[in-house]
């Protein structure tokens, strides 16, 4: 009878644990809403992602920051980058992830991609430290960039040295083998192995980084050594292996969606797809009829507007194109809502949940987005607030993005209308409670002074 009752515990504790919806959160790497045919794209074909717009809610005001470091700390944790950005490649290992908050919650979690975030790059305590991603709230990992900087020690695409849960896997050992690939393998895996309980993963893709190199699909199976991570030096090579790079991106999604599909937990499964910044500044795109040149690094509309598409079939709306503003801070309470879960004083304020928007419900809407940007990684930082359609930097710049992607037409002293001296003045006021934008200079990865504004109060 002792046997019985703890079978029948046993089941009810797999039944409850599957009533929460499993959630993958993928982030694509330097590829902005250009690239994306649903989005418009003339150059690319991603029919993956497409249906799962045609199937979802897509966003055409999703907004990110203009590098991958800045954006990653952003959405990991919830925060606004004045808070707690202090070093390109580094997450303080103090502050709360959504990793965390996911286990804390039940879910098994893992990570797989791109990590980038231990401090490498300035020697940070702590940077060879092969455990910080369990400690940032992930049971599992399989991360590129974890522990090792160098190039010569393996690049992230063709034969990549790739560590796995404290297991160094060299580049020899993953000879002809693409790294790509081997990320999403992990996930099916972890997915597979964790089928009856419900999982988070987090997947920081490392498509489509530059160098831009052939993918599976457009190199001979016979040379695909470490050596074609060389990028070549013609343009239009270039362009044809970014293409490439895109469409396999694409390809990798419907992977996981095969591996959802075959266990039973596709319906059960929230897709986010989402991307850290604009697209790199050597690849120009075709786009609704006009050239979008990519501005990775720099604040531009074309750098920090970045895709988000969201699929959970049979829960959310179908074939939606919202313009509901989201940035980054707002994927960490969005989780938070999908799971059910009350946040409190160890999680952030700053971010605005989308998921009322996902089930066609009012939202408490954000009515600006926010970008505090200061690199430390020798580029122009600034800060601006936008709402979907006007754009103002902390300095006074005015801009209607949409009209101009390259912002060469500053409205502050043409203000023509109602409508436009109307979101001028709330923008104006918006930045005026922000903490102050940071000083109008490069600062490279050895500045000396990098003041956050950790305590600074919730600004709407």
């Amino acid at each position: 009878m002792k046997k019985f009752t703890i079978i029948i515990f046993a089941f009810i504790c797999i039944v409850s644990a599957k009533e929460k919806p499993n959630i993958i959160l993928i982030m694509a790497d330097d590829v902005s809403w250009e690239a994306f045919g649903s989005y418009g794209a003339e150059d690319y074909k991603t029919p993956v992602l497409d249906k799962m717009a045609d199937e979802g809610v897509q966003f055409q005001h999703c907004y990110s920051t203009p590098i991958c470091t800045t954006s990653r700390v952003m959405i990991m944790t919830g925060q606004y980058n004045f808070r707690n950005y202090t070093h390109f490649g580094y997450l303080n290992p103090k502050d709360k992830t959504f990793g965390h908050l996911m286990q804390e919650n039940g879910y098994k979690t893992a990570i797989a991609g791109k990590w980038q975030l231990n401090g490498l790059y300035n020697s940070l305590p702590g940077h060879d430290d092969k455990s910080r991603p369990h400690k940032a709230g992930f049971d599992e990992y399989c991360l590129w960039q974890l522990t090792q900087q160098k190039k010569s020690a393996g690049e992230r695409f063709w034969s990549p040295m790739i560590e796995k849960n404290g297991e160094v896997i060299s580049k020899e050992t993953n000879k002809n083998l693409f790294g790509p690939d081997l990320f999403v393998d992990f996930i099916c895996d972890f997915i597979d192995k964790n089928q009856e309980q419900s999982f988070f993963v987090y997947y920081p893709m490392v498509l489509v980084h530059d160098p831009f190199i052939p993918s599976p699909d457009t190199v001979a199976s016979a040379s695909r050594g470490h050596e074609r991570n060389k990028e070549p030096k013609d343009m239009q090579a270039k362009k044809q292996n970014f293409v490439a790079m895109v469409e396999y991106t694409d390809k990798l999604v419907g992977r996981i969606q095969t591996k959802l599909k075959s266990i039973g937990q596709l319906e059960n499964t929230i897709i986010i797809f989402t991307a850290d910044n604009g697209t790199h500044p050597k690849i120009t795109s075709n786009w609704n009829g006009q050239k979008v040149k990519g501005a990775k690094g720099s604040m531009l509309d074309a750098g920090t507007h970045v895709p988000l598409i969201v699929s959970w079939p049979n829960k959310i709306l179908k074939g939606i194109k919202t313009d509901a503003l989201v940035d980054f801070t707002d994927f960490y309470p969005t989780l938070a809502a999908i799971v059910g879960i009350t946040l409190n004083n160890s999680d952030p304020i700053d971010g605005v949940s989308f998921l009322p928007t996902l089930l066609g419900k009012e939202r408490d809407d954000r009515e600006f987005v926010l970008c505090h940007y200061q690199p430390y990684w020798n580029k122009k930082p600034g800060q601006f607030a936008r709402t979907a359609k006007y754009k103002l930097y902390r300095d006074g710049r005015f801009y209607q993005p949409a009209k101009v992607l390259l912002e060469k037409n500053d409205l502050s002293k043409n203000i023509n209308s109602e409508e436009m001296m109307t979101a001028y003045k709330k923008l104006k006021a918006f930045l005026a409670t922000c903490p102050p934008a940071p000083e109008n200079k490069k600062e490279d990865r050895n500045a000396k002074n990098r003041p956050t504004f950790s305590n600074w109060t919730k600004l709407q």
